[in-house]
């Protein structure tokens, strides 16, 4: 082969060799540590994704106490002592047309058994209802904080919705009727 051919050849082939890394044309190996790399990036991506939208929510769960109550057509009734440890207790009502008032019992610190709806005028609409944290029970919602003593005494804004009881005996009283004004804060077609 002549010299001029070679140099033609060399120069053809550094020509295409530029050509590939300019481009980046030749095939790359992939390594086991990027691949996992990747994986990782897309499993941190997605649980801070599913933290986000969960709103980092570590908050207790209401859970439906296991006290049963005597319920007649006109009336729900609770023994006092059952609410003795001042943990805020949680009921369910069904309402009918597919809608269950949400509410609780505690005993405050003064003493006093309180119920209130597990939702208030303001955050209703987000179904989220109050956890108690010591002797405060707290807006899962918004995290307004709200005295055990004032349960039932104030009302309006986002403090828990009063709802009406009364003692007789060794014996708490919520009357049906009183239960099922509080629809209006667990009909959720209702949400704007």
């Amino acid at each position: 082969m002549s010299k001029k051919k070679r140099n033609k050849n060399n120069v053809a082939e550094k020509s295409a060799s530029k050509k590939e890394m300019v481009l980046n044309t030749e095939k790359q190996s992939q390594s086991p540590l990027r691949t996992l790399a990747v994986i990782a990036v897309v499993v941190v991506a997605g649980l801070a994704f599913y933290l986000f939208q969960s709103g980092f929510d570590n908050k207790p769960q209401a859970r439906t106490s296991s006290i049963q109550p005597e319920v007649t057509a006109t009336e729900v009734s609770f023994p006092v002592q059952a609410f003795s440890d001042g943990q805020a207790k949680y009921f369910q009502y069904p309402a009918g047309n597919g809608i269950t008032v949400r509410f609780f019992i505690l005993r405050s610190s003064d003493g006093v058994v309180r119920a209130a709806y597990d939702a208030c005028d303001v955050c209703w609409r987000e179904g989220k209802g109050y956890y108690q944290e010591g002797d405060f029970m707290v807006c899962r919602n918004c995290g307004q904080r709200f005295a055990s003593v004032k349960v039932n005494e104030i009302k309006g804004g986002c403090n828990p919705a009063p709802l009406d009881r009364t003692v007789v005996g060794n014996k708490l009283v919520i009357k049906t009727a009183d239960i099922l004004q509080g629809v209006q804060y667990f009909d959720f077609t209702k949400r704007s």
